[in-house]
């Protein structure tokens, strides 16, 4: 990953799973992955990779915006 700032890349490199979410808050998607390539593969499987699903990274201490896709 490039450009992430220092919190994003301390969740990303301490992170326990990643999230994908997609949607307001009613309509919210959310799901849980092992790993990145995991939450990105499902994201692209499903919603074709038009930038609007975002994947978290999750660590203990929180969670940063990882990107979009």
């Amino acid at each position: 990953m490039q450009n992430l700032n220092p919190r994003e890349r301390h969740h990303l490199d301490h992170a326990v799973y990643f999230s994908v979410i997609r949607g307001q808050v009613k309509t919210r998607i959310r799901r849980e992955f092992a790993s990145i390539e995991e939450a990105t593969e499902w994201a692209l499987a499903h919603f074709k990779g038009d930038k609007r699903t975002m994947i978290y990274a999750v660590s203990n201490e929180g969670s940063a915006h990882i990107k979009n896709v």
